[in-house]
C-alpha cells in the first residue's frame, strides 16, 4: 500500500502563535506537541520548545498569553491556550479527516507534515488551506510504500494563463515536444492564429512557471 507525505509550507499563517513565535525570537521551533479539546469549553493547549535561549515572552507580538513550563540549558518551553474556532491551519487540515503528523516553524512560517491516500486528497487540503491563507505551497513531495520512497513534484497550473495553457496544449498535441518533431514552431503558431515570436514567448514563459513548480516542491 501507498500513500503520499507531504510539507506544506504557509509563508503568513497570520495568528498562529507557533509561527509568530518564530519571528519574535528569531529561532525555528522543531517541537510542537498539541492536545484535544475534550469538550467545546475546554481549549486545546500547544507547548513548543526554543533552543538557544530566546525569549518569544520579550515581544508582543505572539498574540497568545504564553507560560514558562520548563527551562534549561538547551532552552525553554513554552504553553498557550488556543481558541478553538477553526481559524488556525492545522485544525483545518484536520478538519478534513487527515492528521498533521509535524509542525515546525521558521522566520514566521509554519512547516506542516501531513499524510494522504492520493494526489486528489492531498489537493484538497492545499486548496481549503489556500482559501483561508495567503502564500501557501508545497514544499516536499513523496510517494511511500513498501520498500520504496519516490520524490514527486505536484504541479500547479493554476500559475499558467489561459493563454498559456492553450498554446501548451496545442504545442503538445501537434508533436511540438516530441523527438523528432512533428511540428515546428511555425506550423502551432499558425493553428493557433498567432506569431512565431509570440508563440515562443509563451512557451517560455510556460515552461519556466512549470520547471519552477517542480523545482521549488
Amino acid at each position: 500500500m501507498s500513500g503520499l507525505s507531504a510539507t506544506v509550507v504557509l509563508s503568513d499563517p497570520e495568528n498562529c502563535p507557533v509561527a509568530r513565535a518564530t519571528g519574535a525570537s528569531g529561532e525555528s521551533i522543531e517541537d510542537v506537541s498539541r492536545s484535544s479539546p475534550s469538550s467545546p469549553e475546554t481549549p486545546p493547549i500547544e507547548e513548543f520548545a526554543i533552543e538557544g535561549g530566546a525569549d518569544p515572552l520579550e515581544d508582543g507580538t505572539v498574540g497568545v498569553e504564553l507560560s514558562t513550563v520548563s527551562s534549561n540549558e538547551h532552552g525553554d518551553v513554552y504553553r498557550f491556550e488556543r481558541v478553538f474556532d477553526g481559524d488556525c491551519a492545522c485544525e483545518i487540515v484536520e478538519a478534513g479527516g487527515t492528521p498533521v503528523s509535524s509542525i515546525r516553524a521558521e522566520d514566521g512560517a509554519l512547516y506542516l507534515t501531513v499524510r494522504a491516500a492520493d494526489v486528489e486528497a492531498l489537493s484538497a487540503i492545499v486548496r481549503e488551506l489556500r482559501e483561508r491563507f495567503d502564500g501557501v505551497e508545497l514544499q516536499q513531495l513523496l510517494r511511500t510504500g513498501e520498500g520504496e520512497t519516490t520524490d514527486l513534484a505536484l504541479v500547479d497550473r493554476s500559475r499558467l494563463t489561459d493563454r498559456q495553457r492553450e498554446v501548451l496544449e496545442t504545442a503538445h498535441e501537434m508533436g511540438y515536444f516530441e523527438y523528432p518533431k512533428r511540428a515546428n514552431a511555425g506550423d502551432v503558431a499558425e493553428a493557433l492564429g498567432i506569431s512565431r515570436s509570440t508563440f515562443s514567448e509563451h512557451v517560455g514563459a510556460a515552461q519556466t512557471k512549470l520547471l519552477d513548480s517542480i523545482l521549488e516542491a
